[in-house]
């Protein structure tokens, strides 16, 4: 008389099981085997759990004894199968990864499951499948820009080495100016969040107005200064210029890692700096804006405080932008810089190669 094997489980297979038991995006069959050990895990016989589960003794019994020999790995992936290559399905899966990646429809920029099924009379379910399993998703596209700045290294270097290894007696500000945050007021009020809803917003809006955020990072304590003005040209550059002055230690210098706008390198404002010696500005590359942290920080601004709310005039809006810059500093919190310079510049150089590669051809 054949004996069902004993199931014992660790801690770790029970939790990775139970997650698949209940998880809504498992695959029904990982599901079902799972309940199948979970369920003989407790001393259940064969044919109490295949009437629990609604499936047949044979396949209880298959995968218990599969668990039993392998773990979850047994019963985690299926065991391979005899017979010969599908040697068709084979070709149609390269033509598929070929097409893919190495041409257009003749109407679009990119194929869809439809068009290519469509072009190489296969079924879409076949195409969703292979592009899933190879990470294909034409519908995709993440955008880049390689500086050209031509003293690219040096600047890189600079400014990653203020990030790395601040000089002592002086101050890191990162600073920018965030140009034309827009006032939006909804035309509709919108729905607050509820459970079983998201909140909701109308997709118009009234325009009433613009500010622009002038804003410096002081990156050792995180601390903030910021103010907004109208306009951002060298005469309101300056002006922030004066604040930042205001505000810091006056015995100490102060490093600026700013961009290449004109209005930072303007003549009057090169006269001024000249004055005040301990202002230091170092510029990043050209089109690398990532390379300052006070980017980042915007995107906050934007994502926790301004994209989601109403404004019925600019002095709301600057109340709103005053008042977080005010939250942040009552706890101030910086960004830790870790890429090291010879890494950024191993990039860089690898991304060069793929694109004069693909120049030459």
């Amino acid at each position: 008389m054949r004996v069902a094997p004993p199931i014992t489980l660790t801690t770790e297979d029970r939790q990775t099981l139970e997650r698949w038991a209940r998880g809504r995006s498992t695959p029904a069959r990982c599901v079902l085997r799972a309940k199948i050990v979970l369920a003989a895990a407790t001393g259940k016989e064969n044919q109490d759990i295949a009437e629990e589960l609604g499936t047949n003794r044979l396949l209880v019994g298959k995968w218990r004894k599969r668990f039993s020999e392998h773990g979850i790995a047994g019963i985690e992936k299926d065991a391979p199968r005899g017979g010969r290559r599908p040697v068709v399905r084979d070709s149609l899966v390269q033509k598929i990864l070929e097409t893919t990646t190495q041409s257009k429809p003749d109407n679009a920029t990119h194929w869809s499951t439809r068009s290519l099924a469509e072009f190489l009379d296969a079924s879409q379910s076949m195409v969703h499948r292979v592009w899933k399993v190879n990470g294909l998703k034409p519908h995709l596209v993440r955008t880049f820009k390689l500086s050209n700045d031509p003293n690219f290294v040096e600047k890189i270097v600079d400014v990653v080495g203020l990030y790395m290894n601040p000089p002592e007696h002086a101050l890191v500000l990162c600073c920018d100016e965030k140009s034309q945050i827009q006032a939006l007021d909804r035309t509709q009020p919108g729905l607050p969040l509820k459970k079983g809803r998201c909140g909701t917003m109308t997709h118009d809006y009234k325009r009433n107005g613009t500010t622009t955020l002038f804003a410096a990072l002081e990156m050792a304590q995180g601390k903030l200064i910021g103010t907004c003005m109208p306009r951002h040209r060298h005469q309101e550059w300056l002006k922030f210029l004066k604040l930042i002055d205001e505000q810091t230690p006056a015995e100490l210098d102060l490093h600026l890692i700013v961009d290449n706008y004109h209005t930072h390198k303007h003549e009057k404002v090169q006269r001024w700096l000249k004055r005040h010696r301990r202002f230091h500005m170092h510029f990043i590359p050209t089109s690398s804006s990532w390379l300052n942290l006070i980017e980042r920080w915007f995107r906050e601004i934007t994502e926790k405080r301004i994209r989601r709310e109403a404004f019925g005039s600019v002095p709301e809006l600057i109340d709103v932008i005053t008042d977080y810059i005010a939250k942040h500093n009552e706890n101030p919190r910086s960004f830790t810089w870790t890429a090291k310079a010879e890494d950024i510049l191993e990039k860089i150089r690898r991304a060069r190669t793929v694109l004069n590669k693909i120049a030459s051809e």
